[in-house]
């Protein structure tokens, strides 16, 4: 039985430690200190949650969540729900931006079918974990019940574990679900307690007036189901099964120790409910790029992330995760195979003369 408060206590601060030595070598390597910035903060980082002086790493997967959602049916975005299924399937072809970026980088690519409206067929590359068709409609009631939150959690968990006993050592998070910036907003909007006009987006591209369909959905999604700022009710009352399933990612890599790399405004919101759960569960996560996507933003800034690019993406999938990997793979190289003073024969900066 997957006990979630058990795995919450489960999750440690990061090794100091390491932390310390690896910012010892940073601060020796032949270049002024700190001049390689946000490099030099991702190998500290990455040596804090592995507890390794030099982290390396070997293998690297991304893990895609795939889910409908009910409240689709209020008009908010530009696409029907069956084009999660279909995009499930090009994934699975390996047609999609998504798989063009993970063979870049060389990634593995997993997808996991935790709430797709419709039946999907066996491969290799795809989980079959369907929790639900798809959420209720969250503007009539809440779109999952407790044990449907649980049980996508859960799902999301063990895929993370799975891959991280196979020696998996950086994981990226991605999601396709027609209608979850439509939840991912509800979301930002009741922890940040801010109007929705503030923070709403297009998500797919919607006109004027499916925006405005969107804004009232949220509006009324949150009325009706007065959530509590206990995270988990209000995953249930306005979340999505894709993101339920990637709070479970974001908790099994702090639990097992293995850097997270959070994706756009969907693996965001995932982050931002795990982080509410644990706050420490943030640190074992990376931001990988600012999406275009109007909330994104203070999203990130709730969790206490910054993002590593800016490349007005807004697609979703995990392809900012995917490019984000060439960067903090590139931090632990030059972490490891970077010349000291010491070992160059360069000589340091000098010392003011008293």
């Amino acid at each position: 039985m997957f006990d979630l408060q058990e795995k919450l206590r489960q999750v440690e601060p990061l090794n100091e430690g390491a932390m310390a030595q690896t910012q010892s070598r940073l601060d020796d390597l032949t270049k002024p200190p700190g001049s390689l910035g946000i490099l030099e903060e991702i190998a500290r980082k990455i040596a804090g949650i592995t507890g390794r002086e030099q982290p390396e790493i070997h293998r690297k997967i991304s893990i895609l969540m795939a889910a409908d959602h009910g409240v689709v049916e209020e008009g908010v975005s530009a696409y029907p729900s069956a084009v999660t299924a279909q995009m499930v399937l090009n994934f699975l072809r390996g047609g999609a931006a998504m798989n063009v970026l993970s063979r870049h980088v060389g990634a593995e690519l997993a997808v996991m079918d935790v709430g797709v409206a419709s039946d999907l067929p066996d491969h290799p590359m795809l989980w079959k974990r369907k929790v639900a068709y798809g959420t209720k409609n969250m503007v009539k009631e809440p779109a999952m019940t407790t044990w449907e939150t649980l049980e996508a959690i859960k799902n999301g968990y063990e895929m993370a574990v799975h891959y991280i006993k196979k020696g998996t050592e950086l994981i990226g998070t991605g999601e396709m679900g027609i209608g979850n910036t439509t939840s991912s907003t509800a979301l930002l909007v009741h922890f940040a307690g801010i109007p929705v006009y503030d923070v709403v987006g297009r998500g797919t591209g919607v006109d004027d007036e499916r925006l405005k369909l969107k804004i009232k959905a949220i509006e009324g999604a949150l009325k009706q189901n007065k959530p509590s700022y206990a995270p988990l009710e209000a995953l249930a009352c306005v979340g999505g099964l894709e993101i339920a399933g990637l709070v479970g990612v974001f908790l099994a890599c702090a639990v097992k120790r293995v850097p997270a790399v959070v994706d756009g405004f969907i693996s965001a919101a995932a982050a931002l409910v795990a982080s509410r759960m644990h706050p420490q569960i943030r640190d074992y996560m990376l931001a990988s790029h600012l999406s275009e996507e109007p909330g994104h933003r203070l999203m990130l800034e709730l969790i206490g992330i910054k993002p590593i690019l800016h490349m007005k993406m807004r697609l979703g999938e995990g392809t900012g995760a995917a490019l984000a990997m060439n960067i903090i793979e590139a931090s632990l190289k030059i972490l490891r195979e970077m010349a000291t003073f010491s070992s160059a024969g360069v000589s340091g900066a000098l010392e003011n003369e008293k």
